[in-house]
């Protein structure tokens, strides 16, 4: 038997209907597109509608139904609304991907420079919107009362020291909490909750943060000496979502090219901070 002709008996996702958030660009798209591969139709939300309308295009390519959902999930009626368009619009509701989060308009802040105002944009933008958005996809599931996958997408800054990033690590730790916490509360209700946690990956708007310079000293900190790519994120939550994995919830999952094993990432900017 092929190799693709196993994966398709194993991993059929036919019929199923997702929400990916943040999916008009890099690793939200990429999992979008894998999901409707395996057979699903995937609401795509972003804040831009041009990206949102990309994100659409790239799972109509794959043969599935796309919707567009834009929305401000950092505001409990968009997400509300979002939710119930999506349901309405592809008439049900299985998988939700929560893959919003920035790390902010001052990324290399050091932590005594942080600022009020700035905390509570990466808060809001990364646990804030995740929470929020868990909320309305887990309401939807119970009364649907069919189970479900709901994949919050954390970060393995959540990990270890989290240097000039402090605020943006802390946000994905309290996803990683919230996880295992909904996974308990949701589990007889036959939902599972799982938190994928990259390691750094070079999207299109994660790359022009970095040099070449800081790119080279991040890959030779890794045990593989590669970073993650966008689509294996993808072939990740679609395994996640999958039957294969039904006896999966509550876990964080590592997909970082081992670089948790390097305790540290090399610091951005200045030079007085070291792993």
């Amino acid at each position: 038997m092929a190799e693709n002709e196993l994966a398709e008996q194993l991993i059929d996702l036919t019929g199923k209907v997702a929400i990916v958030t943040g999916a008009g660009a890099g690793i939200g798209r990429e999992i979008a597109r894998w999901l409707a591969r395996a057979g699903c139709d995937v609401a795509i939300n972003d804040l831009d509608e041009e990206r949102t309308a990309r994100g659409v295009a790239a799972v109509v390519a794959e043969g599935r139904r796309g919707l567009a959902v834009v929305a401000d999930v950092r505001e409990s009626g968009a997400v509300e609304s979002m939710i119930a368009r999506t349901i309405s619009g592809l008439g049900r509701l299985d998988i939700a991907v929560n893959n919003v989060g920035l790390m902010g308009d001052a990324p290399q802040a050091h932590f005594t420079d942080l600022v009020a105002e700035d905390v509570r944009s990466v808060v809001d933008r990364n646990l804030v919107a995740t929470i929020l958005c868990c909320v309305a996809e887990a309401k939807a599931l119970k009364e649907q009362g069919e189970g479900g996958v709901i994949l919050n997408v954390s970060s393995g800054e959540s990990t270890r020291p989290a240097l000039r990033l402090a605020a943006y690590g802390a946000a994905k730790a309290g996803i990683n909490h919230l996880t295992q916490t909904m996974a308990t509360e949701l589990g007889p209700d036959g939902i599972r909750v799982l938190s994928i946690a990259p390691g750094t990956t070079l999207t299109e708007t994660v790359r022009p943060v970095f040099d070449d310079e800081h790119v080279e000293r991040v890959i030779e900190s890794l045990p593989l000496r590669r970073m993650t790519e966008p689509e294996e994120l993808g072939r990740m939550a679609v395994f996640l979502a999958s039957d294969l994995a039904r006896c999966i919830t509550g876990q964080f999952i590592l997909a970082d090219a081992g670089a948790w094993l390097s305790r540290t990432r090399p610091p951005i900017g200045d030079a007085d901070v070291r792993p």
